[in-house]
């Protein structure tokens, strides 16, 4: 077993079978000349061994992992947790089929103090080096050492308090020193460690991502998904490129199309001196890409031409991930969107009107969606919003309202048709998804991953609602000034980023792109049966 080095060729070892659906498409990528941070795999095989408890496993992992980080030493010039100069890695998941947010990553990868130190010599910024020295702390306490997130976020809490500002983006340098501390505190009174040797710390981290394939979150949604024939998860490790570094740095998700709608623009959320996970955890609400283009107009006039070539490379509306790095473009993921049963009839349409695809491929993408499921529907008399918000998953949907998981899946055994609503979601809430109609969170945005999860299930959502406040536990909600409790009746307008009470009415239309469906057929004489029946 060794490591598949991206952007170095291609043949079966390239293949997303062998290396994950992520590392296959970023191999493409580099050989078609996309920014692409430099990097390695440790292929899927390897997850087996692991999950077998092959004795001398680790072993091979760690000796795999130290000749990839000899050739991302050699690509970038700098060496791993150095004290000047440092490299620091991504260590991200990969399976053969895509699972957004359900597989764990960790950022930031050998940031010990030496290399924070090396850090702020580099850049003369403080303030960057100990957000990402806090940033591998609270990652690597959690996906590693298995700490509870709350250990952190009450710590960061406490310091935001006693700062008097909201967020840590209003911190400094000396704060945010302080913040790291308080995180090695909370990894301290755990009597756990995390290595100042950064070879430990991606061993570990690599080990970690492996294991995740096993856990709760990934088995459900395989489950539900019908993935139950993959045989595991690759680790991609890539040089970090760092959206935190500067106000001319951020990170962002972006759609070549609108994965709600199927409208033909592309969809764009940004976060400004952010890492990626920031954007898709869905804990904060991004900004636009009209706000992207008025910061950083080079930067996303590249990304707006990228994502064109992208669609038209890869035959298919694709979801970008991406950062900037003081004004540098770079694409760290690319994948078929996930998408509604709208958007797909939509995209299928647009797509063979472009020449991007032939009716036949067309009519096979969308051959598996229930006809019922492509009917348009839309709310009647629902009387004005009482909360609004981001329009993330199209569709509308009435149900009871429940404010966890648990409650959701309980509330829809009754019967009735249930709304999720929380103050932001996380991959543990997919239980929670398959068992609601729709769902309604207080933060995030189209991109992040609850919104992902919402369109592929098909399930209306509205996210960024910031007049809601969920108070976890005590089964009620303030819906802007209203009290909501739990099991009263709202509905969710996805089209519209809308949240109404009560149980307004629903009517359905057919979709015009059933006529085109309807010539395709005619012209292939019947040679896609089993397609979505028409009329």
């Amino acid at each position: 077993m060794t490591i598949v080095r991206l952007g170095s060729g291609d043949g079966p070892q390239f293949e997303a079978e062998a290396i994950g659906a992520k590392a296959a498409n970023l191999n493409r990528l580099m050989r078609l000349g996309v920014p692409v941070p430099p990097g390695f795999v440790l292929p899927i095989v390897m997850c087996g061994a692991v999950l077998a408890g092959d004795r001398g496993a680790k072993a091979q992992v760690t000796a795999a992992l130290s000749e990839g980080i000899a050739c991302l030493e050699q690509a970038t010039g700098r060496r791993f947790g150095a004290r000047r100069d440092p490299l620091l890695v991504s260590v991200r998941s990969g399976a053969a089929r895509s699972m957004p947010g359900m597989l764990d990553t960790v950022l930031d990868v050998g940031a010990t103090p030496a290399a924070v130190r090396g850090l702020v010599r580099a850049t003369g910024n403080p303030r960057f080096a100990f957000d990402c020295r806090r940033r591998l702390l609270e990652s690597y306490g959690e996906t590693v050492l298995g700490l509870p997130r709350a250990a952190f976020a009450g710590r960061r809490d406490e310091l935001l308090r006693s700062e008097g500002v909201p967020s840590e983006d209003d911190l400094d340098g000396e704060a945010l020193e302080r913040l790291a501390a308080a995180y090695e505190d909370v990894v301290a009174r755990a009597d756990a460690v995390v290595p100042d040797d950064p070879m430990a710390q991606l061993a570990d981290a690599a080990m970690a991502v492996f294991r995740s394939w096993t856990g709760e979150r990934a088995e459900s949604y395989r489950a539900l998904e019908g993935l139950g024939d993959l045989r595991g998860v690759a680790v991609t490790v890539q040089a970090m490129v760092f959206g935190n570094r500067s106000l001319r740095s951020g990170a962002g998700v972006a759609f070549s199309r609108d994965p709600s709608t199927g409208a033909p623009e592309p969809v764009i959320e940004m976060l400004f001196s952010a890492q990626g996970e920031d954007v898709v955890s869905g804990r904060r609400t991004p900004q636009s890409g009209e706000a992207f283009a008025r910061a950083l107009p080079e930067a996303a006039t590249r990304l707006a031409a990228l994502l064109a070539r992208l669609e038209r490379e890869l035959a298919d509306v694709q979801d970008v991930e991406f950062t900037v790095e003081d004004g540098t473009l770079w694409i760290l993921q690319t994948r078929a969107a996930k998408r509604t049963p709208r958007a797909a009839l939509r995209f299928a349409v647009d797509l063979v009107a472009a020449g991007v695809i032939d009716p036949a491929e067309a009519l096979r993408r969308i051959g598996g969606i229930d006809a019922a499921a492509l009917v348009r529907t839309r709310l009647v008399d629902a009387g004005p919003p009482v909360l609004c918000g981001i329009a993330a998953s199209a569709g509308v949907a009435v149900g009871r309202a429940a404010f966890g998981p648990d409650r959701a899946v309980a509330l829809a055994a009754d019967g009735d048709p249930v709304v999720l609503v929380r103050p932001d979601t996380s991959p543990a809430d997919v239980a929670g998804f398959a068992a609601a109609a729709g769902i309604v969170t207080a933060a995030g945005g189209r991109t992040a991953h609850a919104a992902l999860v919402a369109r592929q299930m098909a399930k209306p959502c509205v996210v960024g609602c910031a007049g809601l406040l969920v108070a976890p536990g005590e089964g009620r909600a303030s819906f802007a000034g209203t009290v909501v409790r739990d099991g009263d009746f709202i509905a969710v307008d996805g089209d519209r980023g809308t949240v109404h009470l009560g149980r307004p009415e629903v009517v359905a239309e057919r979709p015009a792109e059933f006529d085109e469906i309807a010539r395709w057929r005619a012209g292939l004489h019947g040679a896609a049966d089993g397609v979505v029946p028409v009329g």
